[in-house]
């Protein structure tokens, strides 16, 4: 059997990882400034969280959600804590479709109501309803051209107020920071009047924080820096360091049932292992601060490039636009200089690296972007 051929593969295999960098099988290191789509928060092996999984499978991997685990109620405090949200209620599964998914699901349930409204540019997953408001008809197959979705752009309130109007949404979907579609910010100002009309409207507003949560905008979730309470909140990527696991943060009005959600793996003992050892660490290590300070340096230092179009971004989600397209850059920065980088389209570099990226790291990849853009122009 041969692997279904859905990835162009780079011609480097990854075998072992430490801190911010990963080492080929060759031994060849390499800084990541990618974290695997944002998915390493707290740097690659780190000693409490291999200590952590490592105890944990030592005693049970894994067990079903009919019965009791502490180790989810122990995540979910701990996560309340550091996120602000602990009258919230956590509902755990396997990724960030799935959360997704979960959450299109609630605000259904909630309202009785089947429209959604998402953004332009914005990605939310590959399942069924996720994929349907994902801005991408490349990926949307037709069976989940089914489902009843507008699309608006981003920070367009007059459109959204029209279309809530109509009495038919159940909610509102959009990314704390646009990841695959290039690094958007929404406006805190739309971020708050979406709020307002989705409160008064008794629409469900539902946060996508798959890739800008656990602490990669230099607040805890990206959606603070507008001062706003989501009706529901999805998180993934950052929360398990590697480990699959996905979450559904819950706002107290809604009211579960028995049986209104489920899940076989999700909020296993191992995940949960994970991603408290995660939580432990951006707490003692104090990573959220970390992402923003080293961030914030990343985007000024950034900004100096005469041959950059534009920066975008927060804390350690970051874009680099240029003008012409950059996989020249990026395969220089690669297999020349040693870097992993991440890209949006054709002329946008994503970086998402490891919320422990130091500051050295940071001026390591200025130094080396100069001498790419550089010997690029000289050939």
């Amino acid at each position: 059997m041969e692997l279904f051929n859905v990835y162009p593969l780079y011609d480097i295999e990854p075998v072992k990882g430490e801190g911010t960098y990963v080492f080929d099988k060759n031994g060849q290191r390499y800084l990541d400034l990618y974290g695997g789509h944002a998915v390493i928060s707290i740097g690659h092996s780190h000693p409490h969280y291999v200590a952590t999984v490592s105890a944990q499978l030592e005693k049970i991997g894994f067990y079903s959600n009919s019965v009791q685990n502490t180790l989810q109620k122990e995540l979910a405090r701990k996560l309340g804590e550091q996120s602000g949200l602990d009258n919230y209620s956590l509902f755990l599964c396997n990724s960030g479709a799935e959360a997704n998914e979960n959450a299109l699901k609630l605000a259904s349930f909630k309202t009785g109501k089947s429209k959604v409204i998402a953004f332009r540019k914005g990605f939310h997953g590959r399942t069924s309803a996720a994929v349907a408001v994902t801005d991408n008809p490349k990926i949307i197959a037709p069976i989940n051209k089914k489902n009843d979705v507008v699309l608006f752009e981003m920070n367009n309130i007059g459109a959204v107020e029209t279309e809530i109007a109509k009495g038919d949404v159940a909610a509102v979907i959009i990314e704390g920071i646009q990841g695959i579609g290039g690094i958007h910010v929404p406006d805190p100002n739309f971020l708050k009047a979406l709020q307002n009309v989705c409160n008064q409207s008794g629409v469900v507003l539902i946060l996508d924080e798959i890739q800008s949560g656990y602490g990669r905008s230099g607040k805890f979730f990206a959606f603070e820096y507008a001062g706003i309470s989501p009706d529901i909140v999805t998180t993934a990527k950052g929360m398990g360091n590697g480990f699959p696991i996905g979450g559904v943060l819950i706002h107290p009005k809604f009211e579960a049932w028995h049986g209104m959600l489920g899940t076989t793996f999700g909020g296993n003992h191992l995940a949960c292992a994970a991603a408290i050892a995660v939580l432990d660490v951006i707490k003692s290590q104090k990573l959220v601060a970390n992402a923003s300070n080293v961030g914030t340096y990343l985007i000024e230092e950034l900004s100096k490039f005469a041959e950059i179009k534009s920066v975008r971004g927060l804390g350690l989600m970051i874009g680099i636009e240029f003008e012409d397209e950059i996989a020249p850059i990026r395969s220089k920065l690669l297999f020349e200089k040693k870097i992993f980088t991440g890209v949006s389209g054709k002329n946008i570099i994503r970086l998402l690296p490891p919320l422990n990226l130091k500051k050295e790291n940071a001026s390591h990849f200025i130094e080396k972007l100069h001498e790419v853009l550089n010997e690029l122009k000289q050939e």
